[in-house]
């Protein structure tokens, strides 16, 4: 790969500076990804789901680069799997101050815990296993928070 490509999605990848220099790069990348998600957040679920789409197939190719440039496997400093797991939670919950505090802390909790599937989604191979992995657990903290937001309306109260 020509050396000025891999150079900028490295940066993708990492954030920048944000994923090698802060502590906590992973919980960094989340709030990050959450003030970034409450700018775009009005723009439109469908909107926002595309642009979230295109930023998980770019952040497999940029962590998969990451990963063979400096031969590591799931690298702390990758934390564009933490964007694009942090906007998939933000899918399913209105544009609130409260539910998008509670949409940082359950994708933290499913991400950091790994609970089932999200360590099955983990064991996958490349730049894949590493986006996969925090998909799977804002797909999980999204379908809580949704179920929580709305559980007049589907019958449960």
């Amino acid at each position: 790969m020509d050396n000025s490509i891999s150079y900028i999605l490295c940066h993708f990848a990492t954030l920048g500076p944000i994923g090698r220099k802060l502590p906590a790069p992973g919980t960094a990348g989340s709030i990050v990804a959450i003030f970034a998600g409450y700018i775009l957040h009005p723009i439109g679920w469908l909107p926002f789901l595309l642009l979230t789409l295109a930023v998980s197939f770019l952040g497999v190719i940029a962590a998969d680069n990451y990963s063979k440039t400096t031969n590591t496997h799931d690298s702390g400093k990758i934390i564009i799997d933490e964007v694009v797991g942090q906007w998939i939670t933000l899918l399913f919950i209105p544009y609130d101050v409260m539910y998008f505090i509670g949409a940082l802390f359950l994708f933290r909790f499913f991400d950091i815990t790994k609970i089932w599937p999200v360590s099955w989604a983990e064991r996958l191979n490349g730049g894949v296993g590493i986006v996969a992995d925090d998909l799977v657990a804002g797909l999980m903290a999204g379908i809580i928070l949704f179920f929580f937001c709305n559980w007049r309306d589907i019958g449960l109260g």
